[in-house]
């Protein structure tokens, strides 16, 4: 995809936020699809806003149970053993579907996005840890098998995240995003629409650091370590070792392997 490809694809995707959030019509309606997307029913509508009064904040094991319970239906599909904690937000959960034993701890946000490619697939026993923001904002976020997400962490897919099985990623890590137009001198930055320098890809069994940076357009081989408040803005090769600001390789975990 082109950049002027890509700005307009996030101008109508923001076209359509605006009719949702700021058209008339029906409130209750504008609400519905914000939250739940368009495709859902009032009857949906309903089962999310009773468990949000009832069950958003209720402890113990019960709580786990009667959120799994209620709000499972919501998602695109939802695996056995799926565990909810305190302060989840959704957003548009239609949109994801979760495998067996996936673990979302409390006050993380799960925003299955409102673009046309948007969607997400959580693999099976994954977990992701307390106040973690999870988006396929315009984009596919796919989360292999077993993965393991830190406190805090931020997946935000523009053109598409993807991270292969066994990632383990620390806290306050930031994957995604991408960049505004700028060119416009007369114009406000906000305004002038973004564009992705394309899909970022973690291979199996890769450990980000905390406070780590992995920017669009970057392909992490598998089994690579990513040290902590790295920045990575260009591809890494398998069992690569990388560190700094911006991230340069410094070894190899693959024996026998001269650094590049």
């Amino acid at each position: 995809m082109t950049d002027t490809q890509s700005h307009n694809k996030q101008d109508m995707e923001k076209e359509v936020l605006s009719k949702q959030l700021y058209q008339g019509g029906n409130p209750l309606t504008r609400y519905r699809e914000k939250v739940l997307g368009r495709n859902s029913s009032f009857f949906q509508l309903i089962v999310f806003e009773t468990s949000q009064l009832l069950l958003t904040n209720l402890g113990g094991g019960l709580g786990y149970l009667l959120r799994k319970l209620s709000l499972s239906s919501l998602f695109q599909s939802c695996g056995r053993g799926f565990i909810l904690g305190r302060g989840i937000i959704l957003r548009n959960p239609g949109n994801i579907s979760v495998g067996d034993n996936v673990a979302i701890d409390d006050h993380t946000l799960l925003d299955g996005g409102t673009g046309p490619e948007s969607i997400m697939s959580i693999g099976d026993r994954t977990v992701i840890s307390k106040g973690s923001v999870i988006q396929a904002k315009h984009g596919p976020l796919l989360i292999g098998d077993e993965c393991d997400i830190g406190a805090h962490v931020i997946l935000t897919s523009i053109s598409k995240i993807i991270l292969e099985n066994n990632v383990l990623i620390a806290g306050n890590c930031y994957i995604g995003g991408a960049r505004y137009n700028l060119d416009d001198l007369d114009k406000p930055i906000m305004y002038q629409g973004i564009y992705s320098r394309g899909p970022i890809t973690v291979g199996a069994n890769t450990w980000i650091g905390a406070s780590a940076t992995i920017l669009d357009g970057v392909t992490i081989g598998k089994g690579c370590v990513i040290g902590a408040g790295s920045v990575v803005t260009k591809d890494l090769p398998d069992y690569a070792i990388a560190v700094g600001s911006p991230a340069r390789i410094i070894g190899s975990r693959k024996k026998n392997a001269d650094p590049a």
